[in-house]
């Protein structure tokens, strides 16, 4: 289970190392290796263990090739998916493509987000986050499934 903010910077060659605290959990669970796309709603790249994308890639090349909207999704999220190894030293190579999608300088956040993690620049998740909250306290509306949960 992926969770927590995390600040990180990548180096020159698009290199970013994992937070400590995951890397035993990643290797445990996936031997290192992750899968890198992109997210469709937001520029900013989703992170997987291999086994978890690889049910999502299965329900994804499921959808039916002749609705436009799906053939969308599945040319960009499995068009963009990149197979990540974690080094010795807990770093994963970036792919300059990925970089530049989700627009990732020196300065980036990783997001745990329970099963995956998000990966975004820093600027922009700051940016982001701001928007989300202003939208929480604008219009006080929370969809019915999160009315009764209790926090």
């Amino acid at each position: 289970m992926f969770r927590g903010v995390n600040q990180i910077n990548l180096d020159a060659k698009g290199r970013m190392a994992i937070p400590a605290r995951y890397r035993e959990q990643i290797n445990r669970c996936c031997e290192g290796q992750l899968v890198a796309t992109i997210d469709t709603e937001a520029r900013c790249l989703l992170i997987y263990p291999l086994e978890e994308w690889e049910e999502i890639q299965e329900k994804v090349e499921a959808l039916p090739s002749f609705n436009p909207a799906a053939r969308r999704i599945q040319r960009l999220l499995i068009g963009h998916a990149t197979d990540l190894d974690m080094d010795s030293n807990g770093r994963l190579l970036l792919p300059a493509p990925l970089r530049e999608y989700a627009v990732l300088d020196k300065k980036v956040v990783l997001l745990g987000q329970g099963r995956k993690f998000e990966l975004w620049s820093e600027p922009l998740w700051l940016a982001t986050r701001d928007q989300y909250l202003q939208e929480v306290e604008g219009s006080g509306a929370l969809p019915d499934e999160l009315q009764s949960l209790s926090l």
